[in-house]
């Protein structure tokens, strides 16, 4: 929170500036190096007071990789592949020196314990794709800061209640988290002064992603909270960015286009589409993430395959009404 104000100001003092496009929806220069503030929030107090076993350490480095990843994009912009390498480098950190991956699927589709190769690739491909869809997802003042708010703030009591020896620690890492979300949405929120930037949605989305391979081992390990629907659960936490995530990248190769390249077709543009604001925007985004984690959680007893199965058709509905108003506000448009 103290930090913010001087960011804001050497930003505008040095042009360091996002500017608006077609793609963008603030319409002013501002400022996106919010992330230095969160990162310098969250590795103090961790550093500070928390124990770093149990991966936290290894967190911590990847963190740092990512940081400057993001920074550098800020500053000056960098290509897809680089962010890449940048992504490789900080998961086998903690991949390969901690041991931090999933290692069971707990019997999804039948599988239980995976090979140490299929563990490696699926852990891998579970951390970038969690860390792109935080980073994808921050696109609105406030969005991002509040659902990684709500997805960490839930991790952070499951590992303080259930963790025990070989997990708690990880409630340390989401409290330094919330704190260092809360200082900068104090400047973020509509009209934001200030952007998140690559600099805070990699490391708040690898941070996230770190969370959520914990939160499955812990089901396996520690047999609570819910034990093997872990996995179920923990997609359903992470509902709102694997959404919107999974869902643009369909749409767009639906439509011919690679799944990389931008577009203003996210859940959040959508909603803005139907006349919301941009306020109105975040609280519903973070309702419906709240919601679908009540919704998890009550009903984890039921398993993975009836969680998966609840959630997929969610996901259907939602995309099916997104897609319906949308013709028909394109029609309109067209209309007049």
């Amino acid at each position: 929170m103290f930090a913010v104000p001087s960011i804001i100001y050497i930003a505008h003092l040095k042009n360091m500036l996002d500017t608006p496009n077609v793609r963008t929806v603030h319409e002013s220069l501002t400022p996106r190096l919010g992330g230095v503030a969160v990162f310098a929030g969250f590795m103090s107090a961790l550093t500070i007071f928390a124990p770093l076993n149990n991966g936290v350490q290894q967190l911590l480095a990847g963190c740092i990789v990512l940081f400057f990843v993001g920074l550098k994009d800020d500053l000056v912009s960098i290509s897809v592949a680089k962010k890449f390498v940048g992504q490789l480098l900080a998961t086998g950190v903690v991949m390969i020196m901690a041991d931090v991956r999933i290692t069971s699927f707990q019997g999804i589709l039948g599988i239980e314990e995976l090979p140490v190769g299929v563990s490696y690739a699926f852990t891998f491909f579970a951390i970038v794709g969690i860390t792109n869809a935080i980073n994808l997802i921050d696109g609105l003042d406030g969005l991002a800061g509040s659902i990684v708010l709500i997805i960490v703030s839930t991790y952070g009591y499951y590992f303080y209640q259930y963790g025990g020896p070989d997990f708690q620690n990880y409630a340390f890492v989401s409290v330094c988290v919330v704190g260092g979300i809360l200082g900068f949405l104090r400047y973020n929120f509509h009209k934001a002064s200030i952007f998140m930037g690559d600099t805070g949605s990699l490391v708040c989305g690898f941070i996230v992603s770190i969370l959520t391979i914990q939160f499955i081992e812990m089901g396996l390990k520690v047999g609570q909270p819910f034990a093997s629907a872990a996995p179920s659960v923990a997609v359903g936490i992470l509902f709102v960015p694997l959404f919107d995530t999974l869902r643009v990248f369909i749409v767009r190769m639906m439509a011919g286009r690679s799944p990389f390249s931008p577009d203003k077709n996210h859940v959040h543009h959508r909603i803005l589409a139907m006349g919301f604001q941009q306020i109105s925007t975040v609280i519903l985004l973070g309702l419906l993430n709240v919601v679908v984690i009540l919704l998890v959680i009550n009903f984890a007893y039921l398993g993975n395959i009836m969680l998966i199965v609840m959630l997929v058709v969610l996901s259907l509905l939602l995309s099916v009404f997104l897609g319906v108003y949308h013709s028909r506000a394109e029609r309109q448009r067209v209309a007049s």
